[in-house]
């Protein structure tokens, strides 16, 4: 008989590995089929990448949105992704409805955040404002008790440092842990911190996110320097949707000033195989070539 393995259990034994785990955020089921393609163990589904994807921003989203986005996602890979959710649409009760409703949906871990509720836009230039921190125990408490598998992942998230100084930041990060979250995920001002937490928080396992293109001078740093430093996971949170936006425009602006899309022929060919094996073309084909009457 075979054992099934939920997605928690898979996502804590590459959590006991030795080297730092390296997730993008994603939003979309091709960007997560092409990140394992390229040997990912592991994903993110960000507020700001699933907000983006949608053209509208993160505090929009409803958990229906987000739980359909994991949905949709696991459908087209087996790797454990751990799911943006924000303040977890509200107090405690709404807290563990949130874990219910996406671990159903195949999520394999959840961070939950110390921002106050309704998630508001502002806080995508550096504006925050953070609930107490009995409160953000309260919710963390909340997650661990409404989880049905006991290996689901729950990841603890404090804005913390940025509000209210390094000191306060490593208050709460200890503070989760002791409560049982399983992650904590920090947001250092600058090197001198990002160095130091794993330090002033021996045992705990921290997770930095790396976000590309911020303008509030947040460290970007490469996954080697992380682990040296002693983080446990590197979340890169922006990188892909950057990276969607930048292609789309340029192709976009050369398609309405020329009327033409601007690919080399052969270099195109390329890429639409690629894509079409990517998304399993073959395996498709191989079934109509058994089953359908030519």
């Amino acid at each position: 008989m075979t054992t099934l393995v939920s997605p928690g259990a898979r996502y804590r034994e590459l959590l006991r590995g030795n080297d730092i785990l390296v997730q993008p955020s994603l939003a979309d089921p091709l960007s997560a089929r092409i990140a394992a393609d390229l040997g990912f163990r592991a994903l993110s589904l960000g507020g700001y990448a699933m907000g983006a994807h949608r053209a509208v921003t993160e505090p929009l989203l409803s958990l229906t949105d987000v739980a359909d986005m994991v949905r949709h996602v696991r459908a087209v890979t087996t790797l454990p992704l751990l799911v943006d959710a924000g303040a977890g649409w509200g107090e405690p009760m709404h807290v563990m409805h949130t874990v219910r409703t996406l671990e159903a949906a195949g999520a394999a871990a959840v961070h939950i955040e110390d921002q106050v509720f309704p998630k508001r836009a502002h806080y995508h230039k550096g504006v925050e404002h953070v609930v107490g921190l009995d409160e953000l125990l309260q919710k963390v408490r909340a997650a661990l008790a409404a989880r049905t598998d006991p290996d689901f992942v729950i990841c603890a998230r404090t804005d913390a440092m940025r509000t209210d100084g390094y000191d306060e930041g490593i208050r709460r990060a200890r503070a989760c842990a002791d409560a049982g979250a399983d992650l904590v995920m920090l947001f250092p001002n600058n090197d001198d911190e990002a160095e130091a937490a794993p330090r002033d928080l021996p045992g705990v396992r921290l997770v930095y996110v790396n976000s590309t293109g911020n303008d509030q001078g947040r460290g970007v740093y490469p996954a080697r320097q992380l682990q040296q430093w002693g983080w446990a996971v590197l979340y890169d949170s922006i990188s892909v949707t950057n990276a969607v936006y930048a292609a789309v425009r340029q192709l976009l602006g050369t398609l309405a000033d020329t009327g033409e899309a601007g690919f080399d022929r052969d270099t195109v060919i390329g890429i639409r195989k690629n894509v079409e094996r990517t998304i399993g073309l073959d395996e498709l084909y191989a079934v109509e070539a058994n089953t359908v009457e030519r």
